[in-house]
């Protein structure tokens, strides 16, 4: 092959080389942009609802003892869960040591009863000294004392319900000695539940009696209450205080339970965004805000409620910019894309 011929070779293949590369080159730019859907921020009415979380808890629970020692349970009437009503008996003690002490008390009242009329007569008389006759008569006040003692022991030995409610725990069986005041039973006051949320400190103070609050109970249905009480401090620690909400009917909530609610504040007119406007990086919370040449921009937002498929941004827009409603998940800051209708 001639010299000639290899160089015109040599040139052919540089030229096919050459556009091959800008071929590669090119097809880069023209590679088809990401799709996406705008939508423009709207303001509308939105339920303001503060989510929270806390233990289910007995309004009020009674702890029940006797208020004497020393004397055996006779018998226990009521088990863990009976509803219970006030005056009700729940235990009963031995109660033959004590009504023999009446007996006798009952039995010295009546000697000194005897002996103060005597005294009274004689003192009338003149046979007796005033001194003795009142030592006879206070005998009669002193053993009148001691029958009505008595006689406060035996009923003493009967406890009864304090209040309507409901027995949440016992710790007492028959045949066993109690001492008065030892914890034997618990009473849940007019079974009456409430629920204590943990709130941080900025959203303590949007708390006032009366707010309403919607929790779940575990079987799935809704359960209504409204706010009693605001914690008038915080937790040093923690920094967040208690509201207290009355659950007048708890439904499946127990004491003890833990459960998550919403406390509402009533509406108020937003700036919204679709839900899937909202992406959530590293803790923080943006929208993709499209520009010009369909370049869009990362801004990050402050987020609030949440309702029917929008969120209220309570800061980072200004209400007139247009964000990727649709296919936010997949952008970064600065990429190009394609606006199409939603649903495409």
């Amino acid at each position: 092959m001639s010299l000639r011929t290899t160089r015109a070779l040599l040139a052919v293949s540089l030229v096919f080389l050459l556009a091959a590369c800008a071929g590669e080159e090119a097809a880069p730019a023209s590679a088809p942009a990401l799709s996406v859907s705008v939508a423009t921020p709207q303001r509308q009415s939105l339920p303001q609802r503060i989510p929270a979380s806390g233990s289910i808890a007995a309004w009020e629970e009674v702890v029940l003892g006797v208020e004497i020692s020393g004397q055996r349970v006779a018998s226990v009437d009521v088990e863990v869960g009976d509803v219970v009503r006030k005056g009700q008996p729940l235990l009963q003690l031995d109660t033959r040591t004590l009504a023999m002490e009446l007996r006798q008390a009952e039995a010295n009242l009546e000697v000194a009863a005897a002996n103060a009329r005597r005294g009274e007569r004689l003192l009338r008389e003149k046979l007796v000294a005033a001194s003795d006759a009142e030592q006879l008569i206070a005998g009669e006040v002193t053993a009148r004392a001691q029958a009505e003692n008595a006689r406060l022991r035996l009923d003493f030995a009967t406890l009864r319900a304090p209040h309507d409610g409901i027995v949440s725990a016992r710790s007492v069986q028959p045949g066993q000695v109690v001492a008065a005041g030892a914890e034997l039973l618990r009473l849940i006051r007019d079974q009456r539940l409430e629920w204590r949320a943990e709130l941080p400190e900025a959203e303590l103070i949007r708390i006032t009696p009366g707010v309403e609050v919607r929790l779940q109970g575990p079987d799935g249905e809704p359960v209504a209450g409204t706010v009693r009480k605001v914690s008038p401090s915080l937790d040093s620690r923690t920094r967040t205080g208690t509201v207290f909400a009355d659950l007048p009917a708890p439904g499946a909530l127990r004491a003890g339970m833990y459960a998550e609610g919403d406390l509402l504040l009533g509406a108020r007119d937003v700036l919204t965004v679709p839900a899937a406007a909202v992406v959530e990086r590293d803790g923080y919370r943006y929208l993709f805000v499209l520009g010009e040449g369909d370049v869009v921009a990362q801004r990050r937002v402050d987020t609030g409620a949440r309702e029917g498929g929008v969120v209220e941004v309570r800061s980072g827009l200004e209400g007139g910019e247009r964000v990727v409603a649709e296919g936010a998940g997949f952008l970064g800051d600065g990429d190009r894309v394609r606006v199409v209708p939603a649903g495409i």
